[in-house]
């Protein structure tokens, strides 16, 4: 550098000092003019560039300098720089990256790529350079930081949690992201330690949502429920269409017995997110607390098709059917569960009370056999024995008195007070001609239960007979239809026929006055006093049909053939609805169905030919549309159906 050059340069520095930056270029300038290949020069008037925040002219200036000096680490750092300071960080890293190369031992570099390598958002990369860096710098608290907070975006709060612990213990004045720290404990579980140090990250910034969400679900994990609730009612005025916490939210009003706010928050919530199971589960479950079976039954299937290997929304159905008394969708359920665990006891158990509900006495008596023989249960103990006494009056109503007997023998040895099975085998022992067994059984039954007026009433006409010499007249039983109570034990369980039919009267009134949500209002009446009747279930499916709603209708047709599985018509009409819904594979099944049933099913060959025309499988159409003529009793379709079958087979 000449003494002219060396002048400009200090007139520089001094300029530069007095910060006069104009005047420090302008004399860098000068000298440059003059001694152009100085790398010094370049260097200052790059700095001073920078410091203007002239970023453009400082690069210039730099790369001027990496010209003359390629070789130097720190140029490409301080280039490095400003392309971060930029938000370049791509050629921020290169830039580093090309110093690392040039000089491995400056480890501090390795802070720089970290910072740029999180800034992109490659976290993986990151934790590995903080965590060089820090091999040799292990006091950096800015590092420690960023890697506990790369850690946290990674889903790795444990190690999130180490760093801040470490952070925090050594230095707690200094500390200040209580936020991720609070959040990745909550992530860890430690719901305690993270509340207490959220509620200083929401003291601090009270509109950090992030943190008020997880106060609250720590408040909620640690029962805190009120104070949980505060936090979510913070949330949503913060950010009221924040759908996707409305699960945990919904879930605490359920906690709370909140049940209509609940169940209000997981239909916000399903609309957001239809494909998520656990809220149409969980508004199941509170419907159900609630003994509002139909929508509970409605959101458990929901659940079960987004997720048919649930194991425990089976069970919660077949419970809803079973406290509806239709014993027969509970059954469907608890067979589907019991494929899976065939050694659940207590799914068990209630299938042998479903079968028992439905009179299947000798099914029960084989469950609750099974179940004792595992588990001592005094509920299912006194039920088999009801199981037995039941199926003895069924075989005594058949005359079968030899099987009866065997029956209430086998009551009586399981329980020797059960008045009700010493009566059986009385009229037992009395159609086998075995009177004095019957005399004495008749004895036993009444010093059993002297009240029963049936006992000794009965037992007066036996001696009267046995005295007139008369034949022994055994009379089919009086006895009440037998069912269940939610206790298990039997009860009387009255059907009031008139009543049935009267509400299906109605309901086909309103139906022909096309009244027909009172119809299907009338109809399920009818069903809640005999679910059973699929006449009545097809007559639902056929307004829903009417109103388009085909995917109902099917529902309830499905229903019909379960209650009934050789329901031609009921096959036929599943059939119409999936091909409405142009499910024609579905639909040809059922038809197919209906033939298979019924060979004389005109118009299932009619419908199965329109489902193979609409495919264009012209052959098969054919088939169908000529065997509809040899069963065909329409004369009005005659012609239009020789008109299709022309037109195919041109």
């Amino acid at each position: 550098m000449t003494a002219e050059v060396n002048s400009l340069y200090q007139q520089a520095c001094s300029a530069e000092y007095q910060n006069n930056l104009p005047e420090a270029i302008e004399k860098l300038k000068q000298a440059i003019s003059i001694a152009g290949n100085d790398s010094m020069l370049y260097t200052k008037l790059a700095g001073i560039y920078s410091d203007l925040g002239e970023y453009e002219l400082a690069l210039q200036a730099y790369a001027k300098v990496i010209e003359l000096k390629p070789d130097d680490a720190f140029l490409y750092i301080s280039v490095g720089s400003i392309y971060e300071t930029q938000g370049k960080y791509k050629e921020a890293f290169a830039a580093y990256d090309k110093a690392l190369g040039i000089f491995p031992e400056y480890k501090y570099n390795y802070l720089n790529i970290a910072n740029v390598q999180y800034k992109m958002q490659d976290y993986k990369a990151a934790i590995a350079s903080y965590n060089r860096f820090l091999e040799i710098y292990p006091q950096h608290r800015e590092a420690r930081e960023n890697l506990a907070s790369a850690y946290l975006v990674l889903d790795m709060p444990e190690k999130a949690v180490k760093e801040y612990t470490n952070l925090y213990n050594k230095n707690s004045s200094a500390f200040k992201d209580y936020a991720n720290y609070g959040i990745a404990l909550v992530k860890t579980g430690d719901y305690s330690k993270g509340s207490e140090i959220l509620e200083k990250a929401v003291e601090l910034d009270p509109q950090n949502t992030s943190c008020h969400i997880n106060l609250a679900l720590a408040y909620q994990e640690l029962g805190n429920n009120e104070l949980a609730l505060e936090q979510y009612q913070t949330v949503f005025k913060q950010l009221p269409n924040l759908h996707s916490i409305r699960l945990d939210y919904a879930n605490l009003l359920a906690d709370m017995k909140k049940n209509e706010e609940a169940i209000e928050q997981y239909k916000i919530y399903t609309v957001n997110y239809p494909s998520d199971f656990r809220a149409f589960k969980n508004m199941a479950i509170v419907f159900k607390r609630m003994n509002n079976l139909e929508p509970a039954i409605a959101n458990f299937e929901k659940a079960l098709v987004i997720k048919p290997e649930d194991i425990e929304i089976k069970k919660d159905l077949a419970a809803c059917y079973h406290a509806q008394k239709n014993y027969i969708f509970a059954l469907k359920y608890y067979d589907e569960v019991l494929k899976i665990k065939p050694d659940d006891i207590d799914v068990k158990t209630n299938k042998a009370f479903a079968l028992h509900a439905l009179d299947q006495y000798q099914d029960a008596i084989k469950l609750y056999e099974e179940i004792l023989a595992v588990k001592d249960n005094p509920t299912v103990s006194a039920n088999l024995t009801k199981a037995i006494v039941s199926e003895g009056f069924l075989m005594l109503n058949a005359n079968n008195y030899s099987k009866a007997s065997e029956y209430f023998q086998k009551a009586v040895a399981r329980n020797s007070a059960d008045d009700y099975a010493y009566f059986g085998l009385a009229k037992a022992y009395r159609g086998l001609e075995l009177n004095e067994k019957a005399a004495e059984m008749y004895e036993k039954a009444i010093a059993l239960n002297p009240d029963k007026k049936l006992y000794s009433s009965e037992y007066g006409d036996f001696i009267s007979a046995l005295y007139s010499q008369s034949a022994p007249a055994v009379e089919g039983t009086d006895l009440p239809e037998i069912s269940l109570n939610d206790d298990g034990d039997i009860r009387q369980k009255p059907f009031d026929l008139k009543k049935n039919k009267d509400l299906i009267t109605l309901g086909d009134e309103n139906y022909r006055k096309k009244d027909f949500d009172i119809a299907i209002q009338n109809y399920q009446q009818a069903l809640e006093i005999k679910p059973d009747d699929e006449v009545t279930l097809l007559k639902i499916g056929n307004i829903y049909g009417l109103k388009n709603d085909n995917k109902t209708a099917a529902e309830f047709y499905k229903r019909a053939i379960v209650v009934k599985p050789d329901y031609a018509d009921g096959w036929f009409n599943l059939g119409l609805a999936c091909a409405n819904e142009k499910n024609y594979e579905d639909s040809k099944k059922a038809f197919l169905k209906v033939i298979e049933l019924d060979a004389n099913y005109a118009y299932a060959y009619y419908a199965l030919a329109i489902a193979y025309e609409t495919e264009n499988n012209k052959p098969e159409a054919l088939k169908y549309y000529k065997c509809f003529l040899q069963y065909n009793k329409d004369a009005n379709l005659v012609g239009q159906v020789q008109d299709k079958i022309r037109s195919l087979e041109k």
